[in-house]
């Protein structure tokens, strides 16, 4: 009789409501009107619950998958973040065309920003949880393996992974993705 109560206490109680406009607002702000800037071509499916930020410097090839929970934030002024065709994020991805300075004296949250671009050629895998920092460049049929941080580029159909990223093999390049 108490799950009930409990309930219904839950339902009537402000603080849900609260929390339900939180989601919704977030919700709103990471993607409803940040997917409404995005560039993207054909055929290109997102998960419901990426999280983008400035997304109109953000462009997605066609034919790609940003699979869950993946943050993809562009700088606030300059720093873009470019994918080509074919490009398949696994869950949990990271990209970040932003960083702070590590000036020494000042805090770094009155750091200036420093925003460089991450372009990712085309048919492109990044692993689950992988995180790409500010100024990468990925090679065309590059696979970033689960869990790797990649703060360098990557040559094209370069197997990489590991903290940092560094090339573990290379795939065969005969596969052609249309431009």
């Amino acid at each position: 009789m108490s799950t009930g109560k409990d309930a219904l206490r839950t339902l009537l109680d402000p603080r849900t409501y609260l929390q339900a406009l939180k989601l919704a607002n977030f919700a709103a702000y990471s993607y409803v009107d940040q997917v409404a800037r995005l560039n993207r071509g054909a055929e290109v499916r997102i998960s419901p619950n990426v999280s983008f930020r400035n997304a109109e410097r953000v462009w997605v090839g066609d034919g790609s998958h940003i699979g869950e929970h993946c943050i993809i934030w562009a700088g606030n002024s300059t720093g873009r973040i470019v994918f080509g065709p074919k490009c398949l994020l696994g869950p949990h991805v990271t990209l970040t065309a932003s960083n702070y300075g590590i000036e020494q004296g000042v805090p770094v949250m009155d750091q200036p920003k420093v925003e460089r671009d991450i372009v990712v050629g085309a048919d492109v895998w990044l692993g689950a949880n992988a995180v790409v920092v500010a100024g990468v460049t990925i090679g065309d049929g590059a696979v970033i393996g689960a869990g790797a941080v990649v703060t360098k580029d990557v040559p094209a159909n370069a197997i990489v992974g590991g903290v940092p990223a560094r090339v573990l093999g290379y795939r065969p390049a005969s596969v052609k993705v249309p431009a």
